[in-house]
């Protein structure tokens, strides 16, 4: 898929990605490395929400370091495997299906918000709506933790690229945008690439 095609139809249907024999390119069955080095330095605290959760590695992640954890995905196969990974490892999270576009229906006020690849999916109109579905869950002074696809990944395969400035330009309203460094995803294998580039961004509530 282009980034064109991308942005035109920003709602695939997650559930697929979730139920063919090889895995999604995301799903690498452990947390994001970026994710774990904000663990380490003891970011991923309090309630936490990840957005987009997939099979919860993340979330699971955060939990495990002390987290309240709540895991949202729109895919219920995701959702489904990540509460079977929450159960067998005696973690307490909370998984649900969700849209990520309307987090306010879940009720939350949460002090930490991680987003591993989901604001890249969303189209112009789409990204104005995700900031303030986050918004409303997010406590004034809390942090957003977001990596998404970078447009200093070459070609034009996978998922649209994001400008740094668009990140800023997405955030500049109610929000700090504390710092963003270049990053990677690791993915499934895809023609023998292992990793793609990403912008981590953390990004605090005013």
């Amino acid at each position: 898929m282009t980034a064109d095609q991308h942005h035109e139809r920003p709602h695939p249907p997650w559930d697929e990605s979730y139920t063919t024999d090889d895995p999604a390119p995301w799903d690498i069955g452990r947390p994001q490395p970026a994710f774990v080095r904000l663990a380490d330095e003891g970011r991923l605290a309090g309630r936490l929400l990840d957005s987009g959760c997939g099979t919860g590695e993340n979330a699971l992640l955060a939990a495990s370091r002390g987290a309240d954890v709540t895991g949202i995905d729109v895919a219920p196969t995701a959702i489904k495997r990540a509460r079977a990974k929450a159960a067998h490892r005696g973690l307490a999270v909370r998984f649900e299906v969700a849209d990520a576009l309307d987090l306010g229906q879940l009720g939350l006020n949460v002090d930490t918000v991680i987003d591993s690849g989901v604001f890249h999916v969303f189209g112009d109109d789409d990204r104005a709506r995700y900031v303030a579905s986050l918004a409303a869950v997010l406590r004034p002074g809390g942090s957003c933790y977001l990596m998404c696809f970078s447009d200093q990944q070459p070609g034009d395969w996978g998922p649209r690229r994001v400008r740094a400035d668009e990140l800023r330009s997405a955030f500049h309203d109610g929000w700090a945008v504390e710092s963003i460094s270049a990053d990677a995803f690791e993915i499934n294998p895809i023609g023998g690439t292992t990793q793609v580039q990403a912008w981590l961004a953390a990004i605090r509530r005013s």
